[in-house]
């Protein structure tokens, strides 16, 4: 670790234009340190693109900003999409590089349907606003949401998906993504941690929420995110038990798309007392981490 004017605040889960953040790599590494992030992971969504240019960044302009390698799985589990999100990987490894290939085609083939779901609706020019916002990166459900908004179709993103975008409306593609257990897989041969992002957003009951952490822990899976930006009072406490009784480390990130007053890099971001930060089993020989 580098010598940090700060207290190391870590923030392991944000996003760049790569995927859907509004924020370059360049600007975003520049912001972490600006809210006194030490340790940032950039967790892009099916994407690495953005790791090298932050990675030159940092070295150009000489920041104090340990950049943690990293990517945000999408999965299908019993119906649900939930997020794999995979750290300290090798972005270069031959089994990611081809997994994420598979992954941008799965997302290039929902983002169309889901375009031609809206143009069914009398709503014209989804796919070229998304891919107009998009920029180069992969389309996803937040580009169209952007449009939509844009186009005066909706007031605000929670609009945007009670209308169009969530199971069972218009725009709605179920996702075909790959299973949790490929991901966990992936990311355990490219050298990194496999860790279930943002558990309490998946309106998952206590019932199979644990049944989704049991699974998670029976493939193999390192870690949970246990602290966010925005939680409810005892979220927090709840997630870190859970993160005990299932043998997982714990994570936190504040899942950064763009400068915003209720989510941003590094805000409210500790870990409850008795529990193991995923970051702590890093410190391990190379040759170690190699046999992975």
């Amino acid at each position: 670790m580098s010598d940090h004017p700060y207290a190391v605040i870590y923030d392991l889960h944000s996003h760049t234009t790569a995927s859907d953040g509004r924020l370059t790599p360049e600007e975003l590494v520049h912001r972490a340190l600006e809210m006194r992030v030490g340790t940032l992971a950039i967790t892009d969504h099916d994407t690495v693109a953005a790791i090298p240019a932050a990675r030159a960044e940092i070295t150009r302009a000489g920041l104090p900003l340990d950049l943690i390698t990293g990517v945000e799985i999408s999965t299908v589990w019993e119906n649900h999409d939930i997020h794999i999100v995979g750290l300290n990987i090798d972005i270069d490894h031959p089994a990611m590089t081809e997994f994420l290939a598979a992954q941008t085609e799965r997302r290039q083939q929902r983002a169309k349907l889901i375009a031609e779901r809206l143009e069914k609706a009398q709503i014209p020019g989804a796919w070229e606003g998304a891919l107009a916002l998009a920029d180069g990166a992969a389309v996803t459900r937040g580009h169209f949401a952007r449009f939509l908004v844009e186009s005066g179709r909706a007031s605000n993103f929670n609009d945007v998906f009670k209308k169009y975008l969530a199971r069972g409306k218009t725009g709605y593609v179920p996702p075909q993504w790959c299973t949790i257990d490929q991901a966990i897989d992936v990311i355990h041969h490219s050298g990194g941690k496999a860790v279930i992002a943002h558990p309490g957003r998946y309106n998952l009951s206590a019932k199979w929420l644990k049944r989704l952490l049991a699974f998670f822990s029976e493939c193999g899976g390192d870690a949970m995110e246990v602290a966010q930006c925005q939680q409810a009072p005892h979220e927090r406490a709840q997630l870190a038990a859970y993160a005990n009784q299932y043998g997982l480390l714990a994570s936190q990130g504040s899942d950064f798309h763009q400068p915003c007053p209720w989510i941003e890099l590094g805000r409210k971001l500790w870990l409850p007392a008795g529990v193991e930060g995923v970051w702590q089993s890093w410190e391990q020989p190379q040759d170690k981490r190699e046999e992975v």
